[in-house]
């Protein structure tokens, strides 16, 4: 069964005046990709599918692009205004009373509350839940990056700063959020998966020490390669330059693909990482030498305090 309805995005195409259309699915959803692009062949669309990863909106799929009148972007919202491009974000619904898991966790009576993309139409439904039962939740307004109220990336916290609040409630899966969160905000985070219904305090000290020793690895490199992007939404030039002027043992590398294989043959004793954050932080063991985030690699060269340690972000200008 489809979880992608197309009816909506026929009309959007239509409105376009769009003939030929390519797809892009994040892991995730690249399943629905026969019975979409089926639909929009019976509605009279030529399609065309990017077949390489997806791993969010700032990785959109322009090679196709350029053989289709529209590119259809599924499962995120947009970080970046490109013509040409159609952003389908794709909603994941649960009972919002799965919250009465996380209540006995928070401290106070006033909280930021957050949420992913998938789950940000439920925000003001959680909100008036957590009112209910006593507990103000503050939702701060989107930006550039994160254009929805309450909405998170894991390359953007600036939703869960802006609520003003001493704590947060992330609801969502997985860790990497809400350890995001902490560290960027440095208040009591509280995590709830709401289809397992787990809910717990965010301890970010663990990261930090792997962080820490991955570091410890890299003061000594001969060299260092500054690893720019090249895919549209994740290139900042502008950052690696200055991390560059750094050090006089720094060179700045542009990739479109980070992928250990590579920085083996290219042979820096280790690399900066100005790409999607998580590489640094998800993927290091799959690394064969140490992948710094910015702040971590200001830090070793003098730039930065440890007390100012922080998690790497994409801010909005």
């Amino acid at each position: 069964m489809s979880l992608i309805p197309v009816s909506d995005l026929i009309a959007k195409l239509h409105e376009r005046g769009a003939r030929s259309v390519a797809l892009q699915f994040p892991a995730g959803l690249a399943r629905q990709a026969p019975q979409v692009a089926a639909a929009l062949r019976d509605a009279g669309f030529f399609v065309l599918i990017s077949g390489d990863p997806c791993y969010g909106a700032c990785d959109l799929a322009l090679d196709a692009l350029r053989h289709a009148d529209v590119l259809v972007h599924f499962g995120h919202a947009p970080v970046e205004d490109r013509p040409g491009v159609i952003y389908e974000p794709v909603r994941f619904d649960f009972d919002v009373a799965v919250l009465d898991r996380a209540l006995p966790l928070l401290s106070t009576r006033r909280i930021g509350l957050v949420t992913t993309v998938q789950h940000i139409h439920l925000i003001d439904a959680m909100a008036a839940y957590l009112r209910e039962h006593g507990i103000e939740a503050a939702v701060a307004p989107g930006d550039g990056r994160t254009p929805f109220p309450g909405q998170v990336l894991g390359c953007n916290f600036a939703a869960a700063r802006a609520t003003g609040a001493d704590e947060i409630l992330f609801v969502g899966t997985g860790v990497f959020h809400p350890v995001g969160i902490r560290l960027a905000t440095k208040n009591r985070v509280v995590a709830l998966d709401p289809y397992t219904g787990e809910a717990g305090e965010v301890d970010a000290d663990r990261l930090v020490r792997r962080r820490a020793a991955v570091m410890e690895r890299a003061r000594g490199a001969a060299n260092f390669g500054i690893i720019v992007s090249t895919k549209s939404g994740q290139q900042r030039m502008d950052l690696a330059r200055r991390l560059a002027a750094l050090s006089d043992r720094a060179v700045l590398v542009m990739m479109r693909e980070v992928s250990p294989g590579e920085l083996l043959d290219l042979g820096f004793a280790a690399y900066v990482n100005t790409a999607c954050p998580r590489l640094a932080y998800d993927d290091q063991a799959r690394f064969p030498v140490p992948v710094l985030a910015p702040p971590e690699f200001e830090i070793l060269c003098g730039a930065r305090s440890w007390d100012d340690y922080t998690i790497d972000e994409y801010l909005s200008p």
